[in-house]
Order: C-alpha cells, then sequence, then structure tokens
C-alpha cells in the first residue's frame, strides 16, 4: 500500500508535538505524529505541574515570556478546568534576600501585565495569623499571597493528543523517526514502530519537536549540516508525604538566587521542585542526584519548622529541559523562551525545529510554528484557544458539580475515587462509568481505587501499553501502588494489549 502524502509529519510526542499537531489538522492540514516511547514520556512529564507566568523570570527581564505565559493561565484554566486549577501560592519575606518593596513591585507586574481576570490578586499575609504561617519557622511574620495554576502536565499532553486524532491526526506512540531526507518539495520520512517493519510516509514539512531529543533529530535523522542551539538542563523534584494541612503551595528563596516550590500533590504528598543544571547524558537516563535531594531539603529546611530528610523522600523525578543555547553562564540564567527555527532552501522541503518552551506557552508555541509554515499552506485561522480538550466540558460547568452529580449516582464508589476519576478525566468519566450499577461492574481491582473498568478506558481511548503509562503518566496512583499490585496490572495488560 502506498502511504498518503501527509502536508506535516510531527516528531515528538510531548506537549509541543502534540500541541503543534492539534493545531494543525485543525486548520486543515493532514498531519502524522510519531514519537519513540510513550506520549509525554519525557520532559512533558517530569515537569513542577504549573501553568505559571514564571516570577523569577522577571529578574531576567523575560517581559515578553511572562506576559505571554500569564495570559494563557487563564485561556488554559478555560480549555481544562478538570486537569487545571487555580493555586495560591505563599512567597514568605526573607530578611536577608530580596527586599519586600522588590516583592511587591515584582507582583505587582504579575498582577498587571497579563490581563488577570478571574484568578484573584496579590495580598499580604500576617503568617503570625494565617494558616499559611503555622508550618513556617517563627522568624517568617511577613508573606504575600498571588495566583497561578496547578495542571495534570502529562494528562494535558494525552488530551491535546486525543483532540487531534478526533480531527483527523494520526498519532503514532512508540514509533521511531529513523531517517528524514529530502527530496525536492518532500520528505521522505522513515518511521520504525516498536513492534513493526519500517515504512516511508511522505510529508510536504517536517517539525522537529523532540524535547532534548531535538539535536539527535538534526544530526541523526536528518543529518543537518548545522550544530543544534540546544542547551540540556536537568530539573529535579523530590516527593515526601504531606507537610502541612491547608491547599496552598508555597515558593521559597534561596541564597543561591534560586527559588524552590512546596506544593500540595496527591492529596497525600508535597512536591518539592527543582533544581537546575546542565546536563550531557541521554535524556532517557536522567536520575536525580544524592546532590539533588540534599539540596533540595535544605532549601525547604529554611523555612519549614519540622525538616525534611533524604530519608522521608517517596519519590522523585528527573527532566532534561531542551533550552535555546544563548550563551547564558549559569544553567538557572538561561532563556525559558521557545525558538522556533525554520530550515526552509529555495525550493525544498521545509524543517522547523523547537528549542525551549514551558507546558504554560505550549497552545501560543504551536502558533508560531503554524506563523512560520504560513507561507507554504493555506491555513485557517488561529482557533485553539477557545476549542475545549476533551473531558472539559463539564455537566454542571465546574469539576465540583459533576463530583456532586456521580457522588449521588453511584454511592457505592468511596466519594474520594469519583473525586480522582473527575479531575482525571472531566466529562469523560460519564463514559468510563457508563452502565456500572454495582461495584462489580467495575471489574477486577488493581489497587488503590484503580479498576478494569478505567484500565480498559486507557487502552482504548489513551493509547496506554504499559504499567508505567498507567501508574506514573495517565495517573499517578504508582505513589500508592504495591509491587504486587503493578505486577497484577502488568498481567491483565499482557493478555489484553492488541498485539
Amino acid at each position: 500500500m502506498t502511504d498518503p502524502v501527509y502536508d506535516l509529519v510531527v516528531i515528538g510526542g510531548g506537549i509541543n508535538g502534540c500541541g503543534i499537531a492539534r493545531d494543525a489538522v485543525g486548520r486543515g492540514l493532514s498531519v502524522f505524529l510519531c514519537d519513540k516511547g510513550d506520549l509525554a514520556g519525557g520532559t512533558s512529564s517530569a515537569s513542577t505541574k504549573l501553568i505559571h507566568g514564571g516570577l523569577r523570570y522577571l529578574e531576567h527581564y523575560e517581559f515578553r515570556l511572562v506576559r505571554e505565559a500569564l495570559e494563557e493561565r487563564e485561556v488554559l484554566l478555560a480549555l481544562a478546568p478538570h486537569i487545571i486549577w487555580p493555586l495560591r501560592f505563599v512567597l514568605p519575606h526573607h530578611k536577608g534576600l530580596r527586599p519586600r518593596w522588590l516583592l511587591r513591585l515584582g507582583l505587582f507586574l504579575y498582577d498587571h501585565l497579563g490581563g488577570r481576570k478571574v484568578l484573584p490578586p496579590t495580598r499580604s499575609l500576617d503568617l503570625s495569623r494565617d494558616a499559611a504561617g503555622a508550618p513556617l519557622k517563627p522568624a517568617y511574620r511577613r508573606a504575600f499571597e498571588y495566583s497561578d495554576c496547578w495542571v495534570q502536565d502529562s494528562r494535558l499532553v494525552v488530551l491535546n493528543a486525543r483532540d487531534a486524532e478526533a480531527r483527523g491526526a494520526v498519532i503514532a506512540p512508540r514509533t521511531a523517526c529513523i531517517r528524514a531526507e529530502r527530496d525536492g518539495d518532500l520528505w521522505r520520512v522513515t518511521v520504525k514502530p516498536e513492534d513493526g517493519e519500517p515504512r516511508v510516509l511522505s510529508a510536504r514539512a517536517l517539525v522537529n519537536a523532540a524535547g532534548p531529543w531535538v539535536g539527535e533529530v538534526l544530526s541523526g535523522a536528518v543529518r543537518a549540516n548545522t550544530p543544534p542551539h540546544v542547551r540540556l538542563v536537568k530539573g529535579s523534584h523530590i516527593v515526601v508525604r504531606r507537610l502541612y494541612d491547608h491547599d496552598r503551595a508555597y515558593i521559597f528563596q534561596n541564597g543561591d538566587g534560586r527559588i524552590v516550590f512546596a506544593i500540595p500533590y496527591e492529596r497525600d504528598f508535597t512536591l518539592i521542585g527543582t533544581t537546575d543544571e546542565d546536563y550531557h547524558g541521554d535524556p532517557a537516563a536522567v536520575r536525580i542526584s544524592e546532590g539533588e535531594i540534599a539540596y533540595l531539603c535544605q532549601a525547604v529546611n529554611d523555612y519549614f519548622a519540622t525538616p525534611v530528610s533524604p530519608d522521608d523522600v517517596v519519590w522523585t523525578y528527573s527532566g532534561v529541559r531542551p533550552l535555546y543555547d544563548d550563551g547564558a553562564t549559569k544553567a538557572q540564567e538561561a532563556t525559558r523562551d521557545y525558538v522556533v527555527e525554520l530550515d526552509a532552501p529555495e525550493g525544498a522541503a521545509p524543517l522547523v525545529s523547537v528549542f525551549g518552551g514551558k507546558i504554560t506557552t505550549y497552545r501560543r508555541l504551536a502558533e508560531s510554528v503554524m506563523e512560520k509554515l504560513a507561507g507554504r499552506f493555506t491555513l485557517t485561522p488561529s482557533w485553539t484557544g477557545r476549542a475545549i480538550l476533551p473531558g472539559g466540558d463539564l455537566p454542571g460547568g465546574s469539576p465540583a458539580a459533576l463530583i456532586t452529580e456521580l457522588k449521588a449516582q453511584h454511592p457505592y464508589l468511596a466519594p474520594a475515587h469519583v473525586e480522582r476519576l473527575v479531575r482525571t478525566y472531566g466529562a469523560d468519566t460519564l463514559s468510563i462509568l457508563e452502565n456500572v450499577g454495582q461495584p462489580d461492574d467495575m471489574g477486577e481491582s488493581f489497587g488503590s481505587d484503580l479498576t478494569e473498568r478505567e484500565v480498559r478506558y486507557l487502552i482504548a481511548r489513551e493509547w496506554a501499553r504499559k504499567t508505567d503509562d498507567i501508574l506514573w503518566r495517565r495517573t499517578k496512583l504508582g505513589l500508592v501502588t504495591t509491587p504486587e499490585q503493578t505486577e497484577a496490572l502488568a498481567a491483565f495488560l499482557a493478555r489484553t494489549v492488541p498485539a
């Protein structure tokens, strides 16, 4: 069989690749997306899980990036209210670091740069009276509280991929691009599925959105003559048991000029991160170091009354950011802005390569890619800022309303189970619970509240094939799943997943 000629082949199934595929197919282009691993298998599932403007980027004068990111917060909140929700951040004043007037000025800009409408503004806190002061050392008396948003990062990737597929794109995880060669005004792209034979696709344009592998694609598959302008920076996080009772996050200033977050995580835990270190190894092999664990513990121990030690860590994860190499001396000073490069020799098929970017600005990055390709295709206007992502069209208008409705309809399910389903799948929870009238209808149990019903949904609708896809990317139930339960899930997948 002869493969069709696609308008666009996208390499990379992270947030940028899936966002580009969604944008492009919605503008009338035919799209094929491939990734050598699972969707969100790299950096996009290793973020700090924030939709935020990047308060500290103001110190590096990245006003365009901060403004764009601040504008995107409320756009994304409206598109996916089931997996993105407002979060208040407490910034204690540290007398030995940035003065209060400077923090107040930065937060004033933060409140007004991005046209905030829904999120509440900054306010001052007296930590001796506010509950946010309870976990902190008595020396911290004053703080500021401001707004950003929380996101289930890997789910945002999958939802973009699902919407792209629903609009006609071909989404092919576990399919590596092993060669891409220009043939006049077309690309000949050789892809190889994990368990299949290579095949050659044709495309009018190629987008390299391979994240930390962007340079590897350029030097390997594409065989580009120019060196890639990429700087790999490792960011690591630790997870500990819940450190405090309220639902706000903390942003702590560190003596080295960096900041560290402490964020409520998955009901019973606290997420602490992140680090910033140059990285020179294989992005697939990235791991947290003992030094990074000690650094993160010390950073929060300067603030929390009860110290955190490496023995308290229950899980860690690390990711590699593919930043644009702007020549900054320190990793923490390298620009977080994205750069979209177009390689389009006259008469030859174009190549677009994506460097840097934040999960917050993925949609605007996709629009920038489309602008680069506008001269090659007839494109309809931008549209993604108005189209709700799968599951986001919530009955009752909010997650809380749907949770209340489903608790009444399914009283035999634990309330926490219903809440987790809605906060993971939104309106698609109705599909998972369709024709369920008693606990046995949920099928086999794999520990915690993960059931066969949910697993089959993830296989059929979200490209899940392996235990890590389900326990660490589509959900975070790996935090509460035993080795025996993981083995039972693996056995179920072995006999259920299509060959």
